[in-house]
């Protein structure tokens, strides 16, 4: 049974179609990379599977259960969405912390304001956390006196607060230096050793191919080519997606 099902997914934006029937599932505790050209939909798939943006027409399951059915909800309480949400942590690739509270604290407020856990059981969670993401040192620093890095790490922290089923990444590294880079990527790589269920959109191909249970290549707000990464970067049929590997190999 899958963790997630994503069935004929689509969604407008005016006149303009971004994604036109997305279909894929993932088993739990592996690791979906989504790979395409700019514009080809990606982001916007995973700002519809966090509830950012709501999806036109289409199912998203979790657990075999339907959260999401475009056809019918079309009006849902913010209770509702709040609670369906909770199912996908996000990292953004811009990391989004609160720059007036300290690292504790950013990975601390949202299960403390959900009442998670006791205050003391929400901070031992926390502190593990940092201590995995390898920051037990920057504690009580505010995002200001970190590298992008460490930002990126904190952000990783703070969605695994809440427990997600599947955590999601939106290009986590693109934001980065090269040498900072390597330090989130391997703090994911860590997570999928550890079976941490993730749907990452990246452009690091080797990483993707290393990282990855099972890859789709988005072309203009279609999945043109799914399967595992061998199968993926193995294709010569499918032109877009040799063209853009091709692009990636000359970098």
């Amino acid at each position: 049974m899958p963790i997630l099902e994503v069935k004929k997914l689509a969604k407008s934006f005016g006149k303009t179609e971004v994604l036109r029937g997305i279909d894929f599932s993932i088993e739990k505790g592996d690791v979906l990379s989504i790979i395409g050209s700019s514009g080809s939909g990606k982001t916007t798939l995973l700002r519809c599977l966090n509830f950012l943006e709501f999806a036109d027409g289409g199912t998203i399951s979790v657990n075999d259960k339907v959260i999401y059915d475009g056809a019918t909800q079309k009006k849902m309480s913010e209770e509702f969405i709040r609670e369906v949400r909770l199912h996908f942590g996000l990292v953004f690739q811009s990391f989004n912390l609160f720059p007036q509270y300290s690292v504790l604290k950013n990975i601390t407020l949202a299960p403390s304001l959900l009442k998670f856990d006791t205050p003391e059981a929400i901070e031992k969670k926390a502190l593990d956390l940092i201590e995995k993401v390898g920051l037990s040192e920057k504690i009580h620093s505010y995002p200001c006196e970190l590298s992008g890095g460490q930002q990126q790490r904190v952000a990783i922290a703070r969605a695994l607060a809440l427990n997600p089923d599947i955590l999601c990444f939106d290009e986590p590294t693109s934001a980065l230096d090269p040498e900072l880079t390597g330090e989130v990527l391997k703090v994911i790589k860590e997570l999928a050793k550890q079976n941490m269920t993730m749907v990452i959109v990246t452009h690091e191909m080797d990483f993707a191919r290393e990282v990855s249970d099972k890859i789709l290549f988005m072309d203009n707000g279609v999945v043109a080519v799914q399967g595992t990464p061998d199968e993926v970067f193995g294709n010569t049929e499918n032109e877009r997606l040799a063209t853009f590997l091709q692009s990636y190999n000359q970098h």
